[in-house]
């Protein structure tokens, strides 16, 4: 049986599994406990009721969220954010002003991740709540959050991933909450031994430049701790920051190649995948490990959003 426990990262801050696809350790909630409880990403609809199950083995209750904070508005991350503002009546969603029209109008944005993901739409993000604007806070670059008298979280304009995205700085913990911007921690290898982070490069506003400016600035901060979207906290951010950095490199080297020879993006998956395939044997790990079922998906988003990019820029 898998345990879905909240896992604890110090006394302020904990992260909720919320099982996305019905895989752990692949999408989550932080939970600050400060004066203003704070939660940091919702997951998408169905994460939901692992939210509140967290909520509560915490031993918090709904009523007592103040603040739900998105990164960004891709439905991995703030699809659910209607769906539990529902049962937060004290709670408002702080979102970054291009996604706030995106909360509450969403089908634009279901539009468009429907044309992603297909027939697997409803199973992954439905249902998709809109949220009232009265309940909407929006922050941008330099934006500051007080959610107790000895903690003030800042807010910097993060774009790379998407234009709707920023991070969020605690100086408690000298960590950043960094949604999708600085990449994917692949949880799942460290029981291998392996620590292994990717670029996330889904369309459709992928811009390698402006990420890699995001992963810059974020190194120039020196901060103790990255907190990610997917999946977890790491203390070893110079590491990591290169690592996805490295990585988006490589990508895009695959990515401009498969331009040139006019391929497609499926073309790109597979050289991405077996760039990574190839990466990882020499750290020891199997062809067949489970952990390819999501790299495997992850590389198919991430070339949708390089042959996007790539489309944009020869218009």
């Amino acid at each position: 049986m898998k345990d879905r426990s909240p896992i604890r990262l110090d006394e302020r801050i904990s992260l909720i599994d919320g099982y996305d696809m019905d895989i752990p350790n692949r999408t989550g909630t932080y939970v600050i406990n400060e004066e203003a409880l704070t939660l940091v990403e919702t997951g998408p609809s169905p994460s939901i009721k692992y939210v509140k199950k967290g909520l509560e083995e915490l031993g918090f209750k709904l009523e007592d969220v103040k603040y739900i904070i998105v990164t960004h508005i891709h439905l991995d991350h703030s699809g659910g954010a209607g769906y539990l503002l529902e049962d937060c009546p004290n709670a408002k969603i702080v979102v970054h002003p291009r996604g706030k029209r995106h909360l509450i109008e969403p089908s634009k944005l279901a539009a468009g991740a429907r044309a992603i993901y297909g027939e697997s739409f409803s199973d992954l993000f439905d249902p998709i709540v809109p949220v009232p604007e009265e309940r909407i806070l929006v922050k941008t670059e330099g934006d500051t959050l007080d959610i107790s008298s000895n903690c003030t979280l800042k807010f910097f304009d993060t774009p790379g991933h998407s234009k709707h995205h920023f991070s969020i700085y605690d100086p408690i913990s000298n960590g950043i909450f960094t949604g999708d911007t600085v990449g994917i921690f692949y949880q799942q290898l460290l029981l291998e031994g392996i620590e292994f982070y990717l670029p996330t490069t889904s369309p459709n506003h992928f811009n390698p430049n402006d990420m890699q400016d995001s992963i810059r600035r974020v190194k120039e901060m020196n901060v103790g701790r990255i907190y990610f979207g997917h999946f977890g906290m790491t203390e070893n951010t110079e590491v990591a920051l290169n690592e996805v950095s490295k990585w988006l490199d490589i990508f895009m080297e695959e990515g401009e190649q498969v331009r040139v020879e006019n391929k497609g993006y499926d073309v790109l998956a597979q050289r991405m995948l077996g760039r990574v395939k190839e990466y990882l044997k020499e750290k020891g790990l199997p062809d067949d490990h489970e952990a390819y079922i999501i790299i495997n998906l992850d590389m198919q988003v991430c070339a949708l959003g390089i042959i996007d990019y790539f489309q944009k820029i020869k218009q």
